[in-house]
């Protein structure tokens, strides 16, 4: 019985995290529909998502936390937002497909922590798909084109490294953070958030009232409240190899988005490349060979 009930909840999580990369694909689109600079999106995102989380934890009776969960909550959200900065800058130096594969190198830092920090063992096969996953993003990086056919910016790229490092971090903490209800620790995260980048609006404000902002409501409702409940409900169950190879769902995604709103090219290297990750993601679902 234990045993089913593991399996079905192993089976749970992983449709959950799938479907939470399947729509950070399309977070590049409402940063860039929302017309407004880096800091001013992260803090709408931190305000409007932390808000529905904070009353639904509180009409639910979850607003209890113990110093230490606290402490991690907010060293998560600190570099949660700081990575969410990182790479909405990334995307007017590059583009949302390019910046997004090239964020992708975190879920091998993501690996590599777990088994320093956490003493989780990682497989050879694990490490074998995530090689083949890893060739895609070196290979769109090679090929990739900016925005309006520019070539890519170092600094897109750098930023963009920035970024996966940080989420790499933030992955880390959430993963002691299991037992904690999922919405209070996004719902302390985006408080973090709103307190650290609220000064930033003094020097990069909100975009004036209009369509702008339903695109920044939309990421705080879509991909801040809902998004990262299914992502904190399901990283704590599943190994960090399928959390780490799962994640290459999200870059897919978002360069087909890419090209579906903004005609972005795709080069034969990017096609070869996004098939080189989806093969990756992918193949450690099947049975390992006896």
């Amino acid at each position: 019985m234990t045993s089913t009930m593991t399996s079905t909840n192993t089976k749970r999580a992983t449709l959950e995290w799938a479907s939470a990369m399947a729509l950070s694909g399309t977070i590049g689109v409402a940063v860039v529909e929302s017309g407004a600079a880096a800091p001013a999106v992260a803090f709408a995102r931190c305000l409007v998502g932390g808000l529905i989380l904070a009353l639904w934890c509180a009409w639910k009776g979850w607003l209890r936390l113990s110093a230490r969960d606290l402490r991690l909550a907010a060293l998560g959200g600190v570099l949660l937002v700081a990575n969410w900065v990182l790479l909405f800058a990334s995307y007017s130096h590059s583009s949302v497909s390019v910046a997004t594969v090239v964020y992708h190198t975190q879920p091998f830092l993501l690996l590599g922590l777990a088994g320093v920090v956490l003493g989780e063992k990682v497989r050879g096969r694990d490490l074998g798909h995530g090689a083949i996953a890893f060739a895609g993003v070196v290979l769109i990086s090679l090929g990739g084109q900016g925005m309006n056919g520019k070539p890519v910016d170092v600094v897109g790229i750098a930023l963009a490294l920035g970024a996966a490092a940080l989420y790499a971090g933030a992955s880390l903490v959430a993963k002691q953070l299991s037992h904690v209800k999922p919405h209070l620790v996004a719902a302390v995260q985006c408080a973090v958030g709103t307190l650290v980048l609220a000064p930033a609006l003094l020097f990069t404000p909100l975009p004036a009232f209009g369509a702008g902002w339903w695109w920044l409501l939309v990421l705080g409702v879509v991909h801040t409240a809902l998004m990262y409940v299914l992502m904190y409900r399901s990283i704590g169950v599943l190994p960090t190899a399928t959390v780490a190879l799962l994640s290459f769902l999200y870059p897919a995604v978002a360069l087909v988005v890419d090209v579906v709103v903004y005609a972005h090219h795709v080069t034969l290297l990017e096609a070869l490349g996004m098939l080189a990750m989806l093969v990756g993601a992918l193949a450690h679902k099947l049975p390992a060979r006896r």
